[in-house]
């Protein structure tokens, strides 16, 4: 390479997804020259991309391509039929294009599998507990790498460049993406069947972790979740330790978790942070609320023991965490009523966090604005979602969000309101329940009902967030 190009650079087709923007933040950390493309639509991400300075083109054109780009990397949300720069690419393929084009998982495996690697993997919870541990690595001055799929306030952006060979990374079971990482120790925090545009059943959903959990090398670790049932099947396919972690509601029941390794139990709010006691350590407190935060603190708490963290400085920067954006975010008030941001979209999320924010706000009208997100999960859990809302006092169900990969099918918001009206009548449940369609109308609906009795929550994996734009105006 010439002086005039001592640099390396990559180019992302589809930078704005999560998992794009998170890459895209840590390749520069390490030095890379980034540009990307996308839709001129606003999406969550667009933030962190301006904090980075990483020049991104507004629409996909194949004069966009920097050609001359060290890697290109593609959302698989993108394919040659939907995308003119894919298309154009796969079309004047030579020899050196093919060599360094690579999807999102694939290019994030290079870079994962060449570190210790940390694969925080599951259901639910991924973000949490990956930018929770890289937090409490980081604040114990291991400088771990850390790649999160959400903005982390506390890391200015979704990333971390560390020092150290550790490198913690949110990792996606949808599409098998799992197939391409090698991971030193894997923690696993739940297994609930979710993506059913690819997973044809629950069988096929479950050999993706078993596959994965294969390749946990016999020096490494695995960090699980005790109370899952899914999660304890997976296990016995482990061929390296095992460590386990589960939450039982007073220490009169611990009697029954012997072969658990961590242990916690004594659960109480006191001053809005949650508390609790872990095996003989004493008592933990953590910023975040709801018994799966709890959860996600004991992964976090036992993996640093593995690595070699001492008590006191785990317990001091679990405290000190405050989050990620999206995750029972307090966006702001409007009317004196609290504005509060979650991305919780499969029925047992949605359930987590609603129960989370009823035991917080006792006494307040819990109102939620739900977006379901896509056609092929509403439909699969159609059941699941009809007895998720009950911790929430009035609900409002937009029209669903499709995906780029999929055409209406077979569901509506609409069929959903109506089967929970059904259910909520058989059940004498007394609860407001309306199908609104798009978030702007539901913004006009509740611009002058809301107040300070109210806490209103913006629910879904989609761009509901801006709802609170919209009550703005």
């Amino acid at each position: 390479m010439g002086n005039n190009k001592i640099k390396k650079s990559a180019y992302f087709i589809g930078i704005k997804g999560v998992g794009m923007t998170m890459l895209a933040q840590f390749l520069k950390g390490k030095g890379y020259e980034i540009s990307g493309s996308d839709n001129p639509e606003v999406f969550l991400t667009d933030k962190v991309l301006r904090e980075n300075k990483i020049k991104v083109f507004s629409n996909f054109s194949e004069k966009n391509i920097d050609l001359d780009a060290d890697l290109i990397i593609y959302s698989t949300a993108y394919n040659e039929k939907n995308n003119v720069e894919l298309k154009y690419l796969k079309n004047n393929q030579d020899e050196k294009i093919g060599k360094k084009l690579y999807t999102y998982a694939q290019a994030l495996a290079q870079v994962f599998n060449k570190h210790y690697g940390i694969s925080i993997c599951g259901s639910h919870g991924k973000t949490t507990v990956s930018a929770f541990l890289g937090y409490v690595l980081n604040e114990a001055g291991i400088s771990p790498n850390v790649l999160v799929g959400s903005r982390v306030p506390q890391f200015k952006g979704s990333s971390l460049v560390g020092k150290s060979k550790i490198f913690v990374a949110e990792t996606d079971e949808y599409q098998n993406k799992l197939q391409y990482f090698n991971p030193q120790a894997v923690v696993l925090n739940n297994i609930d069947f979710d993506h059913p545009d690819f997973f044809k059943d629950e069988k096929a959903y479950l050999k993706v972790f078993k596959d994965y959990i294969k390749k946990i090398p016999k020096n490494g670790f695995l960090v699980i979740n005790n109370s899952d049932k899914n999660n304890l099947k997976v296990a016995k396919f482990c061929q390296s330790k095992v460590i386990s972690y589960d939450l039982v509601e007073d220490y009169s029941m611990a009697y029954k978790k012997e072969t658990v390794n961590y242990l916690a139990y004594d659960l109480s709010i006191k001053n809005n942070k949650q508390v609790f006691k872990v095996n003989n350590f004493g008592e933990f407190k953590i910023s975040l609320f709801g018994k799966h935060n709890v959860l996600n603190a004991l992964a976090v708490i036992a993996t640093s023991i593995e690595l070699g963290l001492k008590i006191e400085d785990i317990k001091k920067h679990l405290l000190s965490f405050k989050g990620t954006e999206r995750r029972a975010q307090i966006l702001g008030k409007y009317n004196k009523a609290i504005i509060i941001d979650d991305y919780a979209h499969h029925p047992s999320e949605v359930k987590a966090s609603l129960s989370a924010f009823r035991s917080v706000y006792k006494n307040k009208n819990i109102i939620t604005v739900f977006h379901p997100h896509t056609f092929t999960r509403t439909k699969a859990l159609f059941s699941d979602f009809v007895h998720s809302f009950k911790d929430s006092d009035e609900l409002i169900i937009l029209d669903i969000y499709g995906s780029a990969r999929e055409k209406k099918g077979g569901v509506s918001s609409e069929k959903l309101v109506k089967k929970i009206k059904e259910v909520y009548k058989e059940e004498k449940i007394k609860r407001k329940v309306r199908n609104i369609k798009t978030i702007s109308l539901a913004a006009k609906y509740l611009k002058n009902k809301i107040s300070e009795d109210d806490v209103l929550i913006l629910m879904g994996a989609g761009d509901v967030f801006r709802l609170y734009k919209e009550l703005k105006k």
